[in-house]
């Protein structure tokens, strides 16, 4: 399912126009994007976690020529199933 499809989806669950699910769509993913850039986490209860967890430097190597190579720390975007959903799903 893309945008479009889960836009329509939504529209038809929530009895919106999808123009309208199409902005509470939008406004959900900027409030979690603004959430995690501070670092905190959005928690949905029966669906899941987002979280940002700062990810420690590291060595590596390069596969082509197999010399080592320090991979910078960063933070890495999680997502953790919840209850709910891994019952649905499973």
């Amino acid at each position: 399912m893309n945008k479009t499809e889960l836009i329509k989806q939504m529209a038809t669950i929530s009895r919106l126009t999808q123009a309208q699910a199409g902005d509470a769509l939008d406004a959900f993913c900027t409030a979690v994007i603004d959430e995690l850039r501070v670092g905190g986490e959005v928690s949905v209860m029966g669906f899941g976690t987002f979280s940002a967890p700062q990810r420690a430097e590291r060595q590596g190597r390069n596969p082509k020529t197999g010399e080592a190579v320090t991979i910078a720390a960063r933070r890495v975007v999680k997502f953790k199933a919840g209850k709910g959903l891994r019952t649905e799903v499973a």
